[in-house]
């Protein structure tokens, strides 16, 4: 008998692992890139991202600040005996609710219940979302996804001609996905079945180990191992690069799983993987709760990031526009002195209060602000894992808060062109944080304090002390956009070199 106390405590322990340990076959593939690329920003990202994976590995703290929505696929045998009294859905919550509320290790709550209208979290993120199948066998598989929102916002769907041509389709589609689901990741595609269908396949293809290198080795063996192959290079070749700066690797491999459908249809899904990449796989026979196996740490490459010998150090606490004025798009920073914080809520806050002519609660003034909701600190943290969250979804307020005197902003991905002009036109700048090195960036801080908004939890305002915080400048006070910039560049090098 599969007792609930062992379900809930194999996915506890499943969600514990995958916040701090990397799928090795992701760390392999991204040392390979690594070795490979030879854009300067992006290899630098790059390091940054396998430096914080170690650091992660070493501390068991989570390699991201956002440690995802939950998704299960359980794969229950016809056979199995279950303890019963309590449902699936029941007990996988219960484990999500130990894991993320553990005391060792506290991960981000970032549910929220009431999606449409008061978003209220839920404080220890749950419900999972749960898939159950029925299978063959006396057994209880559970294949458990923390899928990051920067990622699973980049999600894609469309209901193709039968004659359309997929890979056409997912190389027209990347480019408008930006830098958001912090790339280089995996991209899953799901072909066939519904509308519905598909995104579960796109989703669940994305559990699949990382084998890009061998399939190319040993050679395709069926029509959807030569569209992975076609896929992988020609998505490779649009030169996005890591963190959208423009290089060689944006993809790391590409996953495709298929299902029948109806002749007059061709639903195709791609959903992306980041960089942190959180997926495990547990089997419950009876026997106790599946632990995964521990990592060996000799396959994480000794890669010790340092911040570069031309990186400019700004001191915040004497900001000028001027100064602001001297970066120039590509530019690396290391930032010291005092930060603000602010993300979604905090700024819809902000943008409501202005809206009814009542004062702000923090004055923006001369001030940089970081987009991040940190996750709790433990032992002698200040805080804890904070890495950048994307950008564009606070480019609604982005004119508003430069009204308001804010010099510069820091994030990840793109900005879209409303959001450009403003940072134009105030002489602003946006900077951007390397995603999937939280860690590693919340190892800057010096100091944190609540200072507006302590009941939005990880979304309240905060005041950081930062000592050479490191950050590339994405948008300069001229509007010029590295991530525009960065791709077209290796995307015409790429060309020129196949050509």
């Amino acid at each position: 008998m599969i007792r609930n106390a062992h379900i809930i405590e194999s996915v506890r322990a499943a969600l514990q692992h995958i916040s701090f340990y990397h799928p090795p076959d992701y760390i392999e593939a991204l040392a390979r890139a690594y070795e490979l690329e030879q854009s300067p920003a992006a290899r630098d990202a790059i390091a940054q991202i396998l430096t914080n994976s170690r650091m992660c590995a070493e501390g068991h703290r989570p390699i991201c600040q956002d440690t995802g929505i939950v998704v299960a696929f359980v794969k229950l045998g016809m056979e199995a005996r279950l303890e019963g009294g309590q449902t699936l859905q029941a007990l996988i919550d219960e484990g999500v609710r130990q894991a993320y509320r553990d005391p060792d290790n506290p991960l981000r709550a970032s549910i929220v219940a009431d999606p449409a209208f008061t978003r209220v979290n839920t404080r220890d993120n749950t419900p999972a979302v749960v898939h159950v199948e029925m299978v063959e066998g006396k057994a209880l598989e559970i294949a458990l996804a923390a899928k990051g929102g920067g990622s699973e916002n980049k999600s894609k769907f469309a209901m193709l001609n039968p004659a359309d041509s997929i890979p056409d389709w997912v190389e027209k589609t990347v480019p408008t996905m930006g830098a958001g689901w912090c790339p280089p990741g995996m991209l899953g595609i799901g072909i066939g079945g519904t509308a519905e269908k598909a995104m579960l396949l796109a989703k669940e293809s994305l559990m699949a180990p990382i084998d890009m290198a061998e399939l190319k080795a040993r050679g395709p063996r069926s029509a959807l191992e030569e569209m992975r192959i076609e896929i992988f290079d020609r998505v490779n070749a649009l030169g996005i690069g890591a963190q959208g700066l423009g290089g060689l690797s944006t993809v790391l491999d590409v996953k495709i799983l298929d299902w029948p459908t109806h002749a007059a249809s061709k639903p195709v899904a791609m959903i992306p993987n980041c960089a942190a990449t959180r997926h495990a796989h547990v089997r419950l026979d009876g026997s106790g709760p599946a632990y995964l196996p521990l990592p060996d740490l000799a396959r994480w490459p000794k890669i010790g990031w340092r911040p570069s010998t031309e990186a400019r150090p700004v001191h915040l606490d004497r900001l000028t526009k001027e100064e602001v004025s001297t970066w120039r798009a590509g530019d690396r920073l290391l930032l010291s002195g005092r930060m603000l914080t602010g993300r979604d809520a905090a700024h819809k806050r902000i943008a409501d209060l202005k809206a009814r002519g009542e004062p702000l609660p923090v004055d923006l003034r001369g001030r940089v602000l970081y987009y991040v909701g940190p996750v709790d600190p433990v032992r002698d943290e200040v805080v804890g894992p904070a890495g950048p969250t994307t950008a564009t979804r606070m480019d609604r307020f982005t004119a508003l808060m430069l009204d308001e005197g804010l010099l510069a902003m820091i994030g990840k991905a793109e900005r879209g062109p409303a959001a450009i002009e403003a940072i134009r036109n105030a002489g602003a700048a946006y900077l951007i944080a390397v995603g999937g090195a939280a860690y590693l960036v919340a190892r800057a801080i010096t100091s944190a304090r609540v200072v507006a908004f302590e009941d939005l939890g990880m979304e309240a305002i905060y005041e950081f002390d930062v000592k050479d915080m490191p950050v590339t400048v994405a948008v300069d006070a001229a509007g010029t956009s590295v991530h525009e910039a960065g791709p077209a560049q290796w995307r015409r090098r790429i060309a020129e070199a196949v050509g």
